[in-house]
């Protein structure tokens, strides 16, 4: 008997013993620490720039603004070309040159048909001359006399034609030779010696100096709010710190057919430190008129217009804004940015739809 109730007062001690003989172990996490909040998750942004480095450029080339096909007038075989492409000319220098024989030989014979044709209306004048004379003595009919008008009228016509024809021969001998309209530099050669040209087909070009540009060709989406007078910035690539600013003159109003790009035309200064063929890049904007730019997934469309994410950050403490942006053209998966945002701002550029206004968000992650 007092074996049990000795086992009964050992359970029952064990029964009132401390509570904390029954909690768990630390060791399984469930302590106090647990119970705090965690800490906002980082966030991938980009630091807004006037002159952003990640703006896609444009490939274009430098050509003149007035650019003449140069072509003879005639049929005929080219036998001398005395520029080629690169080489600077004046007006009135000779370019090139066609054979001349067969020309010559047509020249010789319209300048023989106008001295039969003068000797033809000389002997209808005297003739006519002599008719009127006799005619006043009552020597000649009027039927002849009408018949010696007649005659020397068909002798004028004869002669007037046929200084016509020595007039358009001489012409022709001429076109053989292909003069310079005006100063400039021969910027594509499309003909050799020997060949054998037709009337009107280009044999070389001709571009002036007196005006630049840089010619682009960009998507039909990325022309979007881009007008005349719209600034971008040209560089070469060998000197890139020659960067000069050129503005939007046209836009070509037909798609190429291959491509479906657009040519855009962009006046370069006068000091532009170009030569014309040069291969050069462009983009939006300049120094004094700046373009912000931001990747495409960072932009959320809303019912109000597009948003973007804006970090505001005070001290260690950081949380998001919903700002409402004017877009305008995207290239190559970056978005133009109108209104909205100033450089130095800071936004979110990845998991922008799971995010809220005013939600904490932690330290800064490059893209």
């Amino acid at each position: 008997m007092s074996a049990r109730i000795a086992l009964l007062a050992v359970l029952l001690t064990a029964l009132t013993g401390p509570a904390a003989a029954l909690s768990l172990p630390d060791w399984l996490g469930f302590g106090a620490g647990a119970q705090e909040t965690a800490a906002p998750r980082p966030v991938v942004t980009e630091i807004v720039e006037d002159r952003d480095p990640n703006l896609p450029w444009i490939p274009g080339v430098v050509a003149s603004r007035t650019q003449v096909a140069m072509a003879f007038q005639t049929l005929g075989r080219m036998v001398a070309r005395d520029v080629d492409i690169g080489d600077r000319v004046v007006a009135g220098d000779l370019l090139a040159q066609q054979a001349t024989e067969d020309l010559e030989a047509s020249t010789r014979a319209a300048r023989a048909a106008v001295d039969a044709a003068e000797v033809q209306l000389s002997t209808a004048r005297t003739t006519l001359e002599r008719t009127q004379a006799l005619t006043e003595r009552n020597v000649a009919t009027a039927a002849q006399l009408e018949e010696a008008q007649r005659m020397m009228a068909s002798a004028q016509a004869a002669a007037d034609q046929a200084h016509s024809e020595l007039v358009q021969a001489q012409d022709a001998e001429g076109f053989s030779r292909m003069i310079a309209p005006f100063d400039g530099v021969i910027s594509a050669v499309h003909v050799a010696p020997g060949t054998v040209v037709g009337a009107g087909e280009p044999v070389l070009e001709l571009s002036a100096e007196d005006g630049r540009e840089a010619l682009i060709d960009l998507p039909e989406a990325a022309l979007s709010g881009i007008g005349r007078g719209a600034v971008f910035s040209v560089w070469q690539r060998s000197a890139p710190e020659a960067e000069v600013a050129a503005t939007l003159d046209r836009i070509e109003p037909l798609a190429d057919r291959v491509s479906r790009t657009r040519r855009l035309y962009l006046t370069l200064p006068g000091d532009a430190p170009f030569r014309l063929g040069a291969l050069v890049q462009a983009r939006f904007g300049s120094t004094g008129e700046p373009v912000l730019t931001l990747p495409e997934v960072a932009i959320i469309t809303t019912d109000q217009g597009p948003r973007v994410w804006r970090v505001i950050r005070d001290g260690d403490a950081a949380h998001v804004q919903a700002v409402p942006v004017q877009t305008g053209p995207g290239w190559q998966g970056r978005v133009m940015i109108r209104q909205g945002l100033a450089a130095g701002d800071e936004i979110v550029v990845r998991g922008v739809n799971s995010l809220q206004d005013g939600q904490s968000v932690g330290r800064r992650e490059e893209p």
